[in-house]
């Protein structure tokens, strides 16, 4: 679930509507990798004013002179007076940092654009570079259906047995070598060759959700080339896998029990008795239901599975733009009719309106799995390095860590803990609903960031501490 839903696809508008890799610096610098540092991106337009390049990177850095993939990027040229170059990363793992960017530009806001390059990228395994693949269409819609709570001796079976043909299909369809080096320890090394790459002595970054797990390890791996470093939606690098999903399962229960007391002062909430209690009940009796026997649905011919109902709901709640559009799901559940749980799920899970799906999944698989190998990864074709410690960053600019205090993805508390962790960490908090801060409601927290941004000077203790 570590995933930054910022967009609301059309299909989900027009519903509104009606291993790690351990090192220092010193180990990552240039030396034999100075052919890769000495590159520069050559751009291109893309449409609609962006333009796009490729990285060469070594798919393995212990050994640079062996097989090279390329990072796919794409660049938002300055408005105006330009300070340099900032890099995004929207989060997942997996999420397409170009599709997120080419998708709006008011990813960032007009003060950003006028003073910088706007960069993003598909970190290696995700997008354009180097994509992991495992299964097709309907495997994919079987794998996403598969019960998430068995019940029973055959259930949990069932289980497994799509957990190990996941993982055989990833090791077939993409290659044991690259599921080997899809890990975020990889992928902050790119993001320094991209730093030189685009001529910049000192990397200014963004990163929502994911994205500052990565950033976080980026400043551990090269602590005085960082500029300015935003962490919004923090995740904590010193948990393991089982950690930050029971840290997620809390959040997801203080976000639920926030969309249902704003849904209680709606004309439209299907929830006829306004208590907590009761409605959480209820959700729970609309799971089991389709447990028992999937819900209808009039878009095509798939059934609505509890675990496609559950990521519907799962996934309505990064956003309290989505709360609209989650409301009428219910409404429609409630009746039988799981086609807009359905609908969610399918943006949540990448799966386009061809029926084709992007890598996002995959790609969240592949690079937990090298990170995280404790989690979930028991048929996993590669073995992963368990890729868990405290970031310190010593001899770093302040980096500003941003918190959203009923955030479901990355719960609050991450972003205390990371912000402690850091040599030069500083916390700005967001009190609010949703998953991370930044272009998402607070006028306090955007321009405290856009000044920190560009200035490279840290808000003060306490600059949002108003509700927001």
């Amino acid at each position: 679930m570590r995933r930054l839903i910022k967009i609301i696809s059309p299909v989900i508008a027009g519903l509104v509507a009606a291993a790690g890799f351990s090192g220092t610096a010193q180990a990552a610098g240039p030396g034999r990798l100075e052919a890769y540092y000495a590159q520069r991106v050559a751009w291109s337009s893309c449409g609609n004013g962006y333009q796009c390049g490729k990285l060469r990177v070594p798919l393995d850095y212990s050994q640079p002179g062996g097989k090279q993939i390329k990072i796919s990027l794409v660049r938002l040229p300055a408005t105006g007076k330009k300070i340099g170059s900032i890099v995004l990363n929207f989060g997942g793992p997996g999420i397409s940092g170009v599709d997120s960017l080419k998708a709006s530009k008011a990813t960032v806001s007009a003060a950003i654009r006028q003073r910088f390059d706007v960069v993003s990228f598909d970190p290696r395994g995700v997008g354009g570079s180097a994509p992991v693949r495992c299964l097709n269409t309907l495997g994919l819609d079987a794998y996403f259906a598969t019960d998430p709570t068995p019940d029973d001796r055959a259930e949990v079976k069932q289980a497994k047995q799509w957990a190990k043909a996941f993982a055989g299909a990833c090791g077939t369809s993409s290659g044991r070598q690259l599921l080997a080096h899809v890990g975020t320890g990889e992928a902050a090394r790119d993001m320094d060759v991209m730093r030189a790459a685009l001529g910049e002595t000192r990397l200014t970054y963004l990163g929502w959700s994911y994205g500052t797990y990565l950033g976080a390890r980026y400043a551990d791996l090269f602590p005085t080339r960082i500029r300015a470093m935003v962490l919004d939606g923090a995740e904590d690098p010193n948990q393991t896998g089982p950690e930050f999903a029971q840290s997620q399962a809390l959040g997801f229960r203080v976000a639920t029990e926030s969309f249902l007391r704003d849904c209680f002062r709606t004309k439209d909430c299907p929830f006829r008795q306004h208590s907590i209690g009761a409605a959480l009940k209820k959700l729970e009796a609309l799971y089991k239901r389709a447990d028992r026997a999937p819900l209808r649905n009039v878009y095509d011919g798939r059934q609505v599975s509890e675990a496609v109902a559950r990521t519907g709901v799962t996934a309505s709640l990064y956003s309290t733009a989505s709360w609209p559009v989650l409301r009428k799901a219910l409404t429609a559940a409630f009746k039988g009719d799981g086609t807009y749980l359905l609908l969610l799920a399918d943006d949540y899970n990448g799966r386009r309106s061809d029926g084709r799906y992007d890598n996002r999944y995959e790609a969240q698989m592949a690079i937990s799995c090298v990170d995280h190998p404790e989690s979930r990864c028991p048929y996993w074709p590669v073995k992963g390095t368990r890729f868990t410690k405290k970031v310190r960053a010593a001899g770093s600019p302040p980096i500003l860590v941003v918190g959203t205090t009923r955030d479901p993805a990355t719960p609050y508390k991450l972003a205390q803990q990371l912000a402690a962790q850091l040599s030069n960490g500083v916390l700005l908090t967001n009190d609010a609903d949703g998953h991370t801060a930044y272009r998402g409601g607070s006028t306090c927290v955007e321009r405290q960031i856009d000044r920190y941004l560009i200035t490279a000077a840290a808000p003060r203790p306490g600059a949002c501490s108003a509700k927001a």
